[in-house]
């Protein structure tokens, strides 16, 4: 598993819930809206959500739909924004922390 795999892999939950805490989604528009920052399938974010809805982060409700099968939409839970304002702050601390080490080591770095 590349770096990169295992970064996005850590964050997407963050990411979801900050997608989700502006307006309620159904699955495959929120895929792609993740999509238009980081590389995702819908294969890799439908099991994501199933966890997310088990873990009480997420609740899901059905809407008709006039042109096919009803849509299940994803909603942000209280407890979720809990998590999502904790996530934030240490995503925003462990970053931080990463770009001081860079900044101590190498001074010199161009970003």
């Amino acid at each position: 598993m590349s770096v990169t795999t295992q970064f996005r892999k850590g964050a997407l939950d963050m990411c979801v819930l900050y997608i989700l805490q502006t307006d309620d989604f159904y699955g495959y528009d929120l895929t792609q809206q993740i999509k238009k920052h980081i590389p995702i399938t819908e294969s890799t974010l439908y099991p994501l959500l199933r966890r997310l809805v088990k873990d009480g982060y997420c609740a899901t409700y059905t809407v008709e739909s006039p042109t096919g099968p009803q849509r299940k939409y994803y909603h942000i839970t209280h407890q979720g924004r809990i998590f999502l304002k904790e996530t934030l702050q240490e995503w925003d601390a462990f970053t931080a922390s990463i770009a001081a080490l860079r900044k101590e080591i190498n001074p010199h770095e161009q970003n």
